[in-house]
């Protein structure tokens, strides 16, 4: 099956301003993760959907692909869903974050082959096992919860599912008794156009999380369990610590 990758680009981000920018590791953000989402061998392509002319540029100067999109649009999905439609012949569009620079190939894929293992499917993503506490209780973690066939059953910023009585044993079980959501998507295209059009539901204003949109409106998503999460850049510290890792080599 056909797919591509489209990274939606942002210029504008509250907590880290201009971060896709940012190259104090010798490169830009962007770029970091353009070449990460290099690795992956199933998409045919990976193109850039920017907001703006600054990150077009820098795009532009590392020999990426990058398609200009309107500065309004009211989220990454909408920017990718604006490109998608524009590609008529690829039947599965993976949304990478900019800010992901540790995406890795395999995660990539791994998205790719859960549609095209399942047909009837409209919408893959992935999650990792939360080993630890402090990371589970954290709202910045968003947390889903399957059901025995390896679909959502819902996405939460609390812990779900609420143990009862509390045991730490609990973050050792296997499988996992938490799962932690990882930002990548793989979308049927004609899906993703559909996606963009349907309201709002009321989970997903009170969690702020628009995969919650998807459920609310009778679909269902397919959930890859990977052992590698991918860590987006969100914060200054979150950037000073790639940068280290970086330099450490």
């Amino acid at each position: 099956m056909k797919s591509q990758i489209i990274i939606p680009a942002r210029l504008h981000s509250t907590r880290l301003p201009e971060k896709l920018l940012l190259s104090e590791t010798g490169k830009p953000l962007i770029q970091h993760t353009y070449e990460s989402a290099q690795a992956a061998s199933l998409p045919g392509g990976i193109c850039v959907a920017a907001d703006d002319e600054r990150v077009a540029e820098v795009v532009r100067g590392f020999g990426g692909q990058v398609v200009m999109t309107d500065p309004k649009a009211a989220s990454g999905t909408d920017r990718v869903a604006e490109v998608a439609a524009q590609m008529e012949e690829v039947e599965i569009i993976v949304n990478v974050q900019g800010d992901e620079p540790e995406i890795s190939g395999e995660s990539i894929d791994q998205v790719v082959q859960l549609l095209a293992e399942n047909p009837t499917e409209v919408m893959s993503t992935l999650a990792t096992p939360i080993r630890d506490r402090a990371q589970l209780e954290d709202p910045a973690c968003v947390k889903v919860v399957l059901d025995d066939s390896g679909r959502a059953l819902y996405f939460s910023r609390s812990v779900v599912p609420h143990a009862r009585e509390w045991n730490d044993q609990l973050l050792e079980a296997e499988p996992a008794s938490y799962l932690q959501h990882l930002g990548i998507y793989a979308y049927r295209r004609e899906f993703l156009l559909e996606l963009t059009a349907l309201p709002r539901s009321g989970p997903e204003q009170l969690e702020s999380l628009e995969q919650l949109r998807v459920l609310s409106s009778g679909h269902s998503i397919l959930v890859g369990v990977t052992r590698e999460p991918s860590i987006g850049i969100d914060t200054p510290e979150d950037y000073r610590a790639f940068v280290r890792k970086m330099a450490s080599g």
